[in-house]
């Protein structure tokens, strides 16, 4: 089978593309290249006018007439290379909006995808128009939109999920959707809004190379470690500051027993060293269920602070922990805390099952078989 995976943002399409050469298939990734993470790319699309003088003329453009300069470098990228994007079984996209363009643009690169290849599907595996939709509908469901609603952040530093909300990107939607033969949800934060979906094909939890992440069994020797990576532009999103909270309370109650290990916009290399020599690892307070970072995380044998809801733990028909569930709730995050320093070898318990865990239900090859039976089954 010959297979174009569209956007990468997670290691999630890397991932898949390894299990899919394992079983002998055709792989390319084309997208954006991620500044942060570098993650590999076959077919490199450049971010253009996107820092600096240029991004400030590029504002005043869209001002001015309302055209995308960014959108429009980004369709004569792809236009370049067209002829690389055609004829393949499958083309999957990891969203609504894989390209970054404008309704305009994003819809005349779709439409060439949609064209000249057999079949394409659609990943839920952020936020999209139909997730947005749902949380926004049901504010009791767990979600960052929850964090918005309560005023913790800003419209401005939400307008990458609130655009799902407009009638550009619902007109995006509805083409895309027309045009897909499925949806395909990556983890349960994704799976619960497509449930009385038509077109939706089914949760395939996201594929781990374990291969290249080392696990080394927990040892506590004197102090215990918790790592807090904190990116500023997530900082409330991600709940950090209930997780900063809950830590000025354990330093106090624990002093010695304990080192925090806390990192603020560091490169990606940095944060991944950084974080190796910790115990506990905390990640975020707004989902039901594991993130690219958590999961690699608890491949290495980390005990993670992230989503666990109960509905996980029936999905996996799981009878101990393989991580600890964070709530944005301080005095839940300092319980939970509290009770991993004071029994140690359960920190390491814990590590050893999150590690079996990903092993047993995000092998990247079983994975990928997964993908390959929906896209041929549909």
């Amino acid at each position: 089978m010959k297979v174009l995976l569209v956007g990468e943002f997670s290691r999630l399409h890397n991932s898949l593309k390894e299990g899919l050469l394992e079983l002998g298939h055709e792989v390319s990734i084309v997208g954006h290249q991620d500044g942060f993470k570098n993650y590999p790319i076959d077919y490199p699309i450049k971010k253009k006018w996107d820092s600096g003088f240029l991004k400030k003329l590029k504002v005043g453009i869209h001002l001015l007439s309302g055209f995308d300069v960014s959108s429009y470098l980004t369709y004569r990228q792809f236009k370049k290379h067209k002829n690389h994007f055609t004829g393949f079984d499958v083309v999957q996209l990891i969203n609504e909006n894989s390209f970054y363009c404008n309704f305009f643009h994003e819809k005349k690169i779709l439409k060439h995808l949609f064209s000249n290849n057999a079949k394409t599907f659609l990943l839920s595996s952020g936020y999209d128009y139909l997730n947005v939709k749902y949380c926004f509908e049901n504010p009791t469901y767990k979600s960052v939109i929850q964090a918005y609603l309560l005023g913790r952040i800003s419209t401005k530093s939400f307008e990458n999920v609130l655009k799902f909300k407009t009638k550009s990107f619902k007109k995006l939607h509805q083409f895309i959707y027309s045009n897909i033969k499925g949806i395909i949800a990556s983890d349960m934060d994704y799976h619960f809004p497509l449930l009385q979906n038509p077109k939706y094909l089914g949760l395939i939890p996201n594929p781990i190379n374990t291969t290249k992440i080392n696990f080394k069994p927990l040892e506590i020797e004197d102090k215990i470690i918790i790592f807090h990576g904190i990116n500023a532009v997530n900082y409330h999103k991600k709940g950090n500051d209930f997780f900063e909270k809950a830590l000025k309370i354990i330093e106090s109650k624990y002093g010695d027993k304990i080192e925090v290990i806390t990192t603020r916009d560091v490169p990606y290399a940095t944060y991944i060293h950084s974080y190796n020599k910790a115990h506990i690892l905390l990640d975020q307070a707004y989902a039901h269920d594991q993130g690219y970072n958590a999961l690699e995380a608890m491949a290495k044998g980390k005990v993670v602070f992230t989503g666990a809801e109960q509905q996980f733990v029936e999905h996996y028909k799981l009878s101990a922990k393989v991580v600890i569930n964070a709530i944005a709730d301080v005095d839940y995050l300092v319980n939970e805390l509290s009770l991993l320093i004071e029994n140690p070898n359960e920190i390491i318990a814990i590590g050893q099952r999150a590690r079996a865990f990903i092993e047993k239900e995000h092998d990247y090859v079983k994975i990928s078989e997964r993908y390959i039976t929906t896209w041929s089954e549909s």
